[in-house]
């Protein structure tokens, strides 16, 4: 199947889970995992109607993102891997959301770098909601406080969390896990904050994420095919 064919039938999955659930599917943002694919695939999808990318790896994304703003092409980028100390310039520079801050030193090096002529950096906060040691994110217990100093900082804007739990088919654990992030947003939320963005869900899970309020989507095998 070709790209567009993929996204036809991922943007279905995400319309019938929203109607499953009662949710309005204009209401979630399909977000293609476009990391080690080529121009080519991210050009296909923009001509199928694809708009926002997410790269996992910082001088490849901030690549892509010169060649096809080079090209002509308007896109949404968002960044949604590890980011080491070194690495915040590019970030700042070549992204319109990040989706994995986890320390504030991380997210204070994002506000001082960005550009102030620039639109302020969408920022949601990866949290670790399954515990794993090998896993990115803050534990749920040291949410608050990152999420107050994070959104104090200038030309950046505290959008939401991101998640991403251990694998399983068990869809019980999977709506376990996510509605666990969707209550510490809420948490958030009843402590002044004002967030609006779950992002969470990937191929083999989404169905799961959108019941539980899932805005943003995470899909890269499903419509690319498995990396390389």
């Amino acid at each position: 199947m070709s790209i567009s064919d993929n996204l036809q039938a991922i943007r279905h999955r995400i319309e019938q889970a929203a109607r499953a659930c009662g949710r309005d599917p204009a209401g979630i943002t399909l977000l293609a995992v476009s990391k080690t694919k080529p121009d080519a695939d991210i050009i296909a999808a923009h001509a199928a109607g694809q708009r926002a990318f997410g790269e996992n790896y910082v001088q490849e994304g901030c690549d892509k993102a010169q060649r096809l703003e080079a090209a002509g092409l308007e896109l949404e980028w968002h960044f949604i891997g590890p980011i080491q100390s070194n690495k915040t310039r590019p970030v700042a520079g070549c992204f319109d959301w990040v989706h994995s801050i986890d320390r504030e030193k991380i997210a204070a090096r994002l506000s001082e770098q960005r550009d102030p002529h620039r639109p302020p950096l969408n920022i949601c906060l990866q949290v670790n909601v399954s515990g794993e040691e090998s896993k990115s994110g803050v534990a749920p217990a040291e949410l608050p406080a990152l999420a107050d100093a994070v959104a104090a900082l200038p030309r950046l804007v505290l959008r939401g969390l991101m998640a991403i739990p251990e694998p399983t088919d068990d869809v019980t654990l999977q709506r376990s896990r996510f509605a666990h992030v969707r209550q510490l947003m809420d948490d958030l939320n009843a402590r002044g904050h004002h967030l609006d963005t779950l992002s969470m869900g990937m191929s083999q899970d989404l169905e799961a994420a959108i019941a539980e309020g899932a805005t943003i989507v995470r899909v890269g095998t499903a419509l690319f095919g498995a990396r390389a």
